[in-house]
């Protein structure tokens, strides 16, 4: 499981992931800063459809995967994203909830 280094995080890698509604309500739910198991950031959407999704978050970097047994926790990474790229998250979640 690779994740791009802070320095290797691209603006439009990054803005493709958050692109589709689904991503974006995963970086929605993982704004808290809280590591969450990925069965319970969006329920109700099927595994093969999310593990897409965790995978484009996780290339674009976006999100942080780590894995526990048989769990997958998921981490937004928030202070990567931040440091390369100042108010993009809080713009994007901002757009997402009056849209």
């Amino acid at each position: 499981m690779l994740h791009p280094s802070r320095d290797q995080i691209d603006l439009l890698d990054v803005l493709a992931a958050l692109g589709h509604p689904v991503r974006a309500k995963i970086v929605r739910a993982l704004a808290s800063g809280e590591e969450r198991f990925c069965g319970s950031v969006v329920p109700g959407v099927p595994k093969s459809t999310l593990t897409t999704h965790w995978r484009v978050l996780r290339e674009a970097g976006v999100i942080c995967q780590r894995p526990e047994g048989r769990k997958l926790f998921i981490t937004l990474r928030r202070d990567d994203l931040d440091t390369r790229f100042p108010g993009l998250l809080d713009l994007v979640m901002k757009e997402a909830r009056d849209t």
